[in-house]
């Protein structure tokens, strides 16, 4: 027995460590404060003012342009909210187009941005077309597809016409314009003279 006696000691020792080490970790752990996980809340956690956002094509080229006054980052949902924003188009083989308005968001990883307040875009005349210009409350611009449109209210003036509708869309690629439940339609005599050498744009009225 005395000489199992140091071996027993030993494994009592051992088993009080053990028993010793594990208590502390718990006390630690329940002692210690832990933060709870961050609420992702829509506040802002970047800002920028003055600002200019360029993208580009697979080949470098500048094809879209984004300024404004104020720009702000919400994280929730990973959408930027601006203030006075400038939206420009230069897509290769076809016309710039200019947006603006008071306010727009721009959320979809850049493929959508939402201009609201005085919304308007602008496509700059060429040798085949004349300046279009599409007026709204809201307008909803996809700078990838070269494409506007809204289901709001809208005045579109094509040259010397002008059409008044709810609903509209403009697709900039194909130089397709629609607009939908049309109520006030004047059709220019010069834009629709067989000799005008500008190519009118391709127009969908539907009720």
């Amino acid at each position: 027995m005395k000489e199992r006696a140091p071996a027993l000691i030993a494994i009592v020792l051992l088993l009080s460590l053990v028993m010793g080490t594990w208590w502390a970790a718990d006390y630690a752990q329940r002692a210690i404060l832990v933060d709870p996980p961050r609420r992702i809340t829509h506040e802002p956690d970047s800002w920028a003012s003055d600002f200019v956002m360029v993208r580009t094509d697979i080949a470098g080229v500048a094809i879209n342009r984004l300024e404004g006054r104020h720009m702000q980052h919400y994280p929730d949902n990973d959408s930027y909210e601006i203030t006075k924003p400038k939206a420009i188009g230069q897509q290769p083989n076809s016309p710039i187009t200019i947006g603006t308005s008071d306010k727009a968001i721009m959320d979809q990883n850049g493929s959508r941005v939402v201009m609201s307040g005085n919304a308007r875009v602008h496509r700059v005349p060429d040798q085949d077309r004349p300046a279009l210009d599409v007026t709204s409350e809201q307008l909803t611009v996809m700078p990838d597809d070269n494409v506007v449109f809204t289901d709001m209210p809208a005045l579109v003036v094509n040259g010397n016409s002008t059409m008044n509708g709810k609903g509209m869309r403009y697709d900039n690629n194909t130089r397709q314009l629609q607009v939908f439940s049309a109520t006030d339609v004047k059709i220019s005599g010069q834009d629709s003279k067989p000799g005008k050498s500008a190519k009118p744009d391709k127009t969908e009225k539907k009720p």
